[in-house]
């Protein structure tokens, strides 16, 4: 592995440092993943869903946005916490 020095601007050295302790990541890891994305042509989100190292794997947004009867019907049977977790994000709305 070969190590890039670079010299960039205070501000977006700020920015960069916000955006990795927002994703929990460390500031090489956001600057790799964001170069890897520009030079392998695929853009920030499709990375996001690619580097999972035991996180989360977003699936791929929906063309629509699903009606409510729907949700209701997808999650029936899954428990509490599925009906909780849906009660609180329709909340904070």
């Amino acid at each position: 592995m070969r190590q890039l020095i670079t010299r960039i601007d205070d501000d977006l050295l700020a920015k960069l440092k916000d955006l990795a302790a927002a994703e929990k990541r460390s500031v090489n890891a956001l600057v790799t993943g964001i170069l890897a994305a520009q030079v392998g042509g695929r853009s920030a989100r499709a990375e996001l869903r690619v580097r999972a190292a035991g996180r989360l794997v977003l699936p791929p947004r929906p063309g629509r946005v699903p009606s409510p009867a729907s949700l209701r019907d997808a999650s029936r049977g899954s428990g509490a916490a599925v009906g909780d977790a849906l009660m609180e994000e329709r909340g904070a709305r």
